[in-house]
């Protein structure tokens, strides 16, 4: 079987046994999504290159280092490096980046672009907890797709793909996971506001 048909998982377990062909398969195989999300985050080509490169060496140090847990989520795990890094670009330059409004997303767009003074980042940091803490109460299925929509920024196509469930079952896993959010809110009787 040619290297390109094979599996994510096993290009990772090759590349972890020393072939690095099977790394650039990886790479070559997810670059456009990969680097098209960090792109649509810092609409910069140079800062977006920064970030990708930087991205693809945290994969290779925790490949390398024994310390990547298979379960054949490559791309959702490659993605959260990247947004963690774009996350760190904007903390680091003192900018927050502009989300789209829309009635699902409010909840998750806590964030303002203007400089945040202690006490709304001491209340911030507070919120991002409790999301956190009340996604953890959702059904796995749940909460695997509300991550990859509203954290990883991936289409439903993409989360099919990657979920292996239809479209319309990721939409209503969507559904249900915003409804069971409200409701646990509601129980805990959670304030998100900064």
């Amino acid at each position: 079987m040619a290297i390109v048909e094979l599996s994510d998982a096993v290009l990772v377990k090759d590349y972890v046994a020393g072939n690095e062909k099977a790394l650039e398969v990886l790479i070559k195989r997810h670059q456009s999504r990969i680097y098209g999300f960090i792109y649509s985050k810092i609409s910069d080509t140079d800062i977006s290159n920064d970030i990708f490169q930087d991205t693809f060496i945290k994969v290779i140090k925790t490949l390398k280092s024994n310390s990547y847990n298979e379960e054949g989520k490559f791309l959702p795990w490659v993605m959260r490096i990247a947004h963690n890094l774009i996350i760190d670009h904007f903390r680091k330059n003192k900018k927050m980046p502009l989300f789209r409004e829309t009635e699902e997303f409010s909840i998750f767009s806590i964030m303002s672009d203007e400089e945040l003074n202690i006490e709304n980042k001491i209340i911030l940091e507070q919120v991002e907890t409790d999301v956190r803490k009340l996604l953890e109460e959702l059904p796995a299925d749940q909460k695997e797709v509300l991550v990859m929509r509203m954290y990883q920024d991936m289409s439903f196509k993409e989360i099919s793909e990657i979920t292996g469930v239809s479209i319309n079952t990721s939409l209503g896993r969507m559904r249900y996971a915003l409804m069971n959010l409200r409701k646990v809110i509601d129980k805990h009787q959670v304030i998100l506001t900064n």
